[in-house]
């Protein structure tokens, strides 16, 4: 095996095993739903490839080695092992997204039901603060399984960090497997401040908007800078209580 070859093996089964500790970390979170929602990374080596569970498996179940590898200009069902909606939606942000290589799709109640609301996500916490003109909004239309929405859902996506599917799910993207998993527990914890707020019915003050500006931008400096520290402590916290996800 050249250098080169041991280079992509090796990025590759990374790749794996942080998709993995993705489906782990989700699952202790509570947004598995059983064998449902999905998320998926690009192969580093393949860049017109990714992985993502198979379909019939728990979150829990999911394993390094038993992610499926797909291409995303494929047409697959479930006869495949893999989630048409998922399959659909993945091979829609991946293909539109050069520059993602993990996306996190799933159906945190609180998300859903700020999804439904006209104004959608506020600036009422500084968890918002990483979405502010960064987070796009697509129009229900059933569940995710016809091609032709690919097209509208990557528009809605754009070059935004989240994408909010109206009454349906949260979809965040990262340049890495620590950015997408952080995006979205940080849109759940901004969604069940929200919601917390608003069920008060008292006067609420919104962050100013050149201030969620400024912190937007220094959330994205952040997260690729110091927070990137994050992941290999949930790796950590994970071999400890949950280590089957590297197998």
């Amino acid at each position: 095996m050249d250098a080169e070859t041991t280079i992509h093996t090796d990025t590759d089964h990374q790749a794996r095993v942080d998709l993995a500790a993705v489906y782990r970390l989700l699952a202790q979170h509570g947004w598995g739903d059983v064998i449902f929602n999905h998320a998926a990374m690009r192969v580093p080596s393949s860049p017109r490839r990714f992985l993502i569970k198979r379909h019939e498996l728990l979150y829990t179940e999911v394993t390094a080695s038993n992610l499926v590898e797909v291409s995303m200009d494929d047409d697959l069902d479930e006869r495949s092992g893999v989630n048409r909606p998922g399959f659909t939606l993945h091979s829609g942000v991946l293909r539109g997204r050069p520059d993602v290589q993990c996306s996190v799709h799933v159906h945190p109640e609180e998300a859903v039901a700020v999804s439904g609301l006209s104004h959608g996500l506020r600036p009422l916490s500084q968890n918002a603060m990483r979405f502010h003109n960064r987070v796009g909004y697509h129009d229900y239309e059933g569940l995710t399984d016809s091609f032709d929405e690919r097209e509208r859902i990557t528009a809605a996506l754009g070059q935004h960090r989240a994408l909010i599917m109206r009454h349906h799910g949260i979809t965040t993207v990262g340049e890495t497997a620590r950015e997408a998993f952080s995006l979205m527990k940080e849109f759940v914890r901004a969604a069940r401040i929200q919601l917390r707020m608003e069920a008060t019915g008292a006067d609420l003050r919104e962050i100013p908007p050149d201030v969620c500006e400024r912190v937007a931008a220094q959330y994205e400096k952040h997260d690729r800078g110091r927070a990137s520290a994050e992941w290999p402590a949930y790796l950590r916290q994970l071999d400890t209580i949950d280590p089957g996800y590297r197998c």
